[in-house]
């Protein structure tokens, strides 16, 4: 499973692994894939260094890579204080009103909101990359669009390549023209922030548009057959991210919430903007469908709507209550049956990788059998 981008880069396979956990990136790597470590909920710069610290040591002198979530217009002067006073305070007593519903109990005296999107702001991401470029990270991608300017410019001069994500082909000519190194075509399929346009049609006018960049295919793969359709679309490679959370080096806060994501089919998701205000797709739940009802008031935008809802999530997750417990996933949920290590995913991604391929040849009359 090479082409050459992931020869560019020095992996096996052309398998390229989103996560927010540590454990999980360092397993992608070992496993011949390339590990990307989630960097939006380290608020604290130290705690990014102590985990990168860790992955470091971790992926047996693999590659792997960082991602963050910072717009590519900055806005100067805006601190966390000044966003959290522009929440509403009719949405503040509707979280409180349907917390109350659910009988959610209160946070522990002392204990602290644990989920809090703050890695958009400006300071918080940068002060991301000042901790990452210590680290022999070989790509740096951006959730949100092309990075600044600056950060893709201090990217390629210590010889890291730059990823952005994209949901059209007009997204992605934005990024070619930014200089980017790498498009990610996301699909509609996707878990998290995605666009409505599916990967199938997505991926070839990405490949199409940003000719010769190479593009990685995002939405919706959660097998080898998915990875040769991509590829055989153009892409040089899978973005891979839901399927990693019921992977036994996962980290999710809450037993109940792994058995969840066992048990739900591909069409128990919904796009919403219920968690960051932005539409991302995640499991359906009464919390999603509170936010999403008309006669409610309805998410507020980025980044308002993350601050407001930081301590209920968490303590949503830490009393694991079942009706509003949820947490973003593409519509691949559907394949994620059992609880299995990176390894047991990759070595089946290659297997049906390698099955797709030879069903083709067979097709084509090439077969060497």
């Amino acid at each position: 499973m090479q082409t050459e981008l992931s020869k560019r880069l020095g992996v096996e396979h052309a398998l390229f692994g989103f996560t927010p956990f540590p454990a999980v990136a360092a397993a992608i790597s070992r496993a011949g894939g390339f590990g990307v470590l989630g960097a939006v909920r380290y608020t604290a710069p130290d705690d990014l260094k102590r985990d990168l610290d860790w992955v470091d040591a971790h992926v047996d002198d693999r590659p792997y890579g960082l991602d963050v979530v910072m717009p590519a217009k900055k806005v100067e002067g805006v601190t966390e204080a000044d966003v959290e006073a522009m929440i509403p305070e009719g949405h503040r007593q509707f979280v409180r009103d349907t917390l109350a519903e659910y009988g959610v109990p209160e946070l522990a005296e002392g204990d602290a909101s644990g989920w809090r999107i703050t890695g958009w702001m400006e300071q918080v991401a940068r002060s991301q990359l000042d901790v990452a470029f210590e680290y022999p990270i070989r790509l740096l991608a951006n959730a949100l669009g092309s990075p600044p300017a600056d950060v893709a410019e201090r990217a390629h001069a210590q010889g890291v390549l730059v990823a952005a994500l994209a949901g059209s082909a007009r997204h992605a000519r934005k990024h070619q023209e930014a200089g980017i190194d790498i498009v990610v075509a996301q699909g509609y399929e996707a878990g998290g922030h995605t666009g409505e346009i599916a990967s199938m049609v997505l991926t070839p006018e990405v490949v199409d548009a940003v000719d010769p960049l190479p593009v990685l295919a995002a939405g919706g793969i959660g097998s080898g057959q998915q990875v040769a359709a991509a590829l055989a679309l153009g892409a040089q490679g899978v973005w891979l991210g839901s399927i990693w959370l019921t992977t036994t080096e996962a980290e999710l806060p809450s037993p109940l919430l792994v058995r969840k994501l066992l048990a739900a089919g591909s069409g128990d998701t919904v796009r919403s903007r219920a968690l960051t205000g932005k539409p991302a797709r995640q499991l359906r739940t009464a919390w999603t469908d509170v936010w999403d009802d008309p006669d409610g008031p309805g998410a507020l935008p980025m980044p308002l709507q993350g601050l407001l809802v930081a301590e209920a999530i968490t303590r949503i997750q830490k009393y694991e209550v079942d009706p509003l417990l949820g947490t973003p996933v593409g519509q691949i949920v559907g394949r994620m049956t059992s609880e299995r290590s990176v390894q047991a995913v990759v070595d089946d991604l290659t297997r049906g990788f390698e099955k797709a391929v030879d069903r083709i040849n067979r097709i084509a009359g090439r077969s060497q059998q």
